[in-house]
């Protein structure tokens, strides 16, 4: 049996992200039983100043890439077939808006208390590239939680409060100290850096070589 040990440092706002996880989930299956994985995930943030209204997200990422919104689409458009193909929904990948992201990571901190981050993590995917709801507002968040069997009472009150900011803060500034500056970032047994939404079996070979390495 190997153990791997795989951090996830990702921001909800990412759709590679979204596909980056589930192309691991497919080299993990393929891996399984020999191998026993072990997921956290930690904060980042692509827009932390973002406060007020959002905008429409194909204006907003032409504007921060310096292209047009037609190239935006088609870039989106893309990821919307990778998506669909890796049986993710982002099915209004182009028709959210820009929001920001930190409330969501507080109350995936607070999942993980009770080994349910990852799918309070797909549930906020969900939410926000197959239904194009903000992830910043507080109802939103709460129906995310309360969808994954956690109690939405609980979770208001945590929103309500600064419960878990440090903790966000905390996973924010030691990734960055560590030179993770894109997402997602793949670090395996606190030692080997994956970046990006690599292929499933670009994925499984890394971790058949690092677990020979280990032996």
């Amino acid at each position: 049996m190997h153990n791997i040990q795989i951090d996830i440092v990702s921001d909800i706002a990412c759709p590679w992200c979204a596909i980056g996880y589930a192309r691991l989930e497919q080299a993990m299956a393929k891996l399984a039983p020999e191998y026993q994985f072990s997921v956290q995930w930690h904060a980042f943030e692509l827009n932390p100043d973002h406060t007020g209204e959002g905008e429409p997200i194909l204006p907003a990422l032409a504007r921060k890439y310096g292209s047009s919104e037609a190239d935006m689409r088609a870039n989106q458009d893309q990821m919307m077939q990778i998506a669909k193909d890796l049986g993710v929904n982002f099915a209004k990948l182009q028709e959210r808006f820009t929001c920001n992201t930190f409330d969501a990571h507080r109350l995936v901190k607070w999942a993980g208390e009770h080994d349910k981050q990852t799918a309070m993590k797909q549930a906020l995917f969900d939410a926000y590239f197959g239904r194009a709801e903000d992830v910043s507002a507080h109802s939103v968040l709460v129906r995310c939680a309360e969808s994954i069997g956690l109690d939405a009472t609980h979770a208001q009150q945590i929103l309500d409060s600064d419960e878990y900011a440090q903790a966000v803060r905390d996973d924010e500034a030691t990734y960055q100290q560590a030179g993770v500056s894109a997402v997602p970032a793949f670090i395996v047994n606190n030692k080997y850096l994956i970046s990006g939404a690599q292929e499933a079996d670009t994925l499984l070979q890394a971790f058949q070589d690092i677990a020979a390495e280990s032996a």
